[in-house]
């Protein structure tokens, strides 16, 4: 199992997602946060489909810090129901997955 995920969650404006990056990466939870935007997001809500322009949050941490992330994400979101999805970094480059685990330590 890889020590390494990758979380993504989007917001309604570019503020809020680059709050979110700021608030990850002042806590080290993320050693890295990319906003990219905007994004056309089309979903099922409350009974119909929906569509809005949000902004994509892209962050790199550790496995064991995903607890943390969802709870700060969640403090710093809008949304009623916000996405926040981990996927595994399986593989990289060994001085970036280095680098990513010495900005997350503590």
């Amino acid at each position: 199992m890889s020590d390494f995920i990758q979380v993504t969650t989007t917001a309604s404006t570019k503020e809020e997602a680059a709050k979110i990056a700021a608030a990850l990466l002042e806590q080290r939870l993320a050693a890295c946060a990319q906003v990219v935007g905007p994004v056309e997001s089309h979903y099922w809500w409350k009974g119909a489909i929906e569509q809005s322009t949000e902004w994509l949050c892209i962050l790199k941490t550790r496995r064991e810090k995903f607890s943390a992330v969802e709870e700060a994400i969640r403090a710093n979101h809008s949304y009623e129901v916000p996405e926040i999805v981990a996927c595994p970094i399986e593989i990289g480059s060994e001085p970036y997955l280095e680098w990513l685990r010495r900005e997350t330590a503590g």
